[in-house]
């Protein structure tokens, strides 16, 4: 599978994916404590959706653009305004750069030389976020706990090897020893119900005492995602009724929409 942001900006999976993130943000500026956010697998986080790359696939038609002009929770209205260009996409780490304190910072990574030289240049603007060419799963591992121990880690890889369920689950479990207290939101898709099931399997297994999983699906061709999902390492309060709230919002305006949320571990 062969999952290239660019390909994909706006799609029905990036709805859920980027307003989890902005609910968690949110939540972690209820305290002036500082946070950090760190971003695995950021890739340019920027995309333009008159580009050819974002035409070829046309998935934002059913995603971004289905939802414009909607009301929900204040995380989901935040994304909404965060998106308001109809050409212009902020991906993950433009959308956390965008909502940093002068407190807190982001550190985003990307292995690929020609994505990270443009998110470079995307987060340039942004004084406290730093972005880095580089495997991100070994630097999340060098870098936790933050200094700050309070944050966010996001991993959403592409799924272009054929055992980055292993490799995630591996480095998610890595992460979580070191920064047990750290919220993780770790997007996967869904091509296979028993590769997901053994991958949250793995996670927990890292003495995870909070997870959920968020997964959302819409009618797709063949051969394209028609399903994806967040695992959710220590969500905060709240956060699974605003998610709920945010998936029956939405669902019902995709093609074929359906939505799910499940506690895997501590929650109701």
């Amino acid at each position: 599978m062969n999952y290239r942001h660019a390909f994909h900006a706006g799609n029905f999976a990036d709805l859920i994916k980027h307003s989890a993130l902005i609910q968690i943000l949110l939540h972690l500026q209820k305290k002036d404590a500082p946070f950090a956010v760190l971003d695995s697998h950021a890739a340019r986080g920027l995309y333009d959706l008159t580009a050819d790359e974002a035409r070829r696939t046309g998935e934002a038609a059913s995603g971004i653009e289905r939802v414009r002009g909607t009301d929900g929770p204040e995380a989901w209205n935040r994304y909404l305004a965060l998106e308001a260009d109809p050409s212009a996409y902020l991906g993950s780490p433009l959308i956390a750069a965008k909502l940093l304190r002068p407190q807190d910072r982001l550190a985003a990574f990307e292995k690929h030389p020609e994505e990270a030289a443009l998110l470079k240049q995307n987060l340039a603007p942004f004084r406290k976020a730093r972005a880095e060419e580089g495997d991100g799963y070994g630097r999340l591992l060098a870098l936790l706990p933050p200094p700050e121990r309070r944050g966010v880690i996001l991993m959403d890889p592409p799924f272009e090897a054929a055992d980055e369920f292993e490799a995630a689950a591996e480095a998610v479990k890595g992460a979580v020893r070191r920064f047990a207290t750290g919220i993780f939101l770790i997007w996967y898709p869904v091509k296979s119900p028993a590769a997901v099931r053994a991958f949250c399997g793995e996670v927990l297994s890292a003495a995870v005492s909070k997870a959920l999983t968020i997964e959302i699906g819409i009618d797709a061709q063949p051969g394209k995602l028609g399903r994806a999902g967040l695992l959710v390492v220590n969500p905060p309060f709240g956060f699974d009724q605003t998610m709920r709230e945010i998936l029956a919002l939405i669902t019902p305006r995709l093609p074929g929409g359906t939505g799910s949320l499940d506690w895997l571990r501590g929650g109701g």
